[in-house]
């Protein structure tokens, strides 16, 4: 999203050469080829761990910390690995996505109209918004300390990492829209 919009910002009368069907199907998979290659490393890690403490995990899902919380082996040096391959992933995204914004954020302060500026302003933010939510409630769920640590706390952090993004996602998304603001000023009166 973040290239989409430097691409339609920046280079407008380039868009529809650099955002073809060809860079479109690029970029998808590469998302998806490292996110399915992160997510087959972590598999294969956990089903390699022998379970001492039982497999019934307090989750709604099975979440990584939660299934090392069970196994009895030393876990530290494959959980440092994963933690560095993750982090890895998730600063080059950001990199790419703090490039991308501050290349628009410059070009749009540089238009001379307000009403351009008004809309360009207008398409990145509900990006912004919601790769915002979802970092604020990652990194919470994955850096906090363990010492706060508590059932309780970690179920109420998983449920907000992994719901309340992807929910609020067609909300943010959706406010750009006449007919939906209408509705909603309609339903609030």
């Amino acid at each position: 999203m973040s290239y989409d919009r430097y691409v339609a910002i920046c280079k407008p009368l380039h868009y529809g050469t650099l955002m073809d069907s060809r860079a479109c199907a690029t970029m998808a998979a590469a998302a998806w080829g490292a996110g399915l290659l992160h997510s087959l490393l972590h598999t294969a890690s956990t089903f390699s761990l022998p379970l001492c403490q039982g497999n019934v995990v307090n989750q709604f899902f099975c979440e990584i910390p939660q299934i090392l919380k069970l196994s009895c082996s030393v876990f530290y040096f494959r959980e440092v690995v994963f933690l560095f391959f993750g982090a890895s992933l998730v600063l080059a995204c950001f990199a790419f996505i703090v490039v991308s914004y501050v290349q628009i954020f410059l070009a749009v302060l540089r238009m001379p109209s307000e009403q351009g500026r008004h809309k360009a302003f207008s398409t990145c933010l509900p990006h912004l918004a919601v790769v915002s939510l979802f970092l604020i409630t990652g990194f919470f769920a994955y850096l906090k300390p363990p010492s706060i640590s508590s059932p309780l706390l970690d179920l109420t952090v998983a449920i907000l990492y992994s719901v309340v993004p992807p929910a609020l996602n067609p909300f943010i998304y959706s406010v750009r829209n006449r007919e939906i603001k209408h509705a909603v000023r309609k339903v609030l009166q």
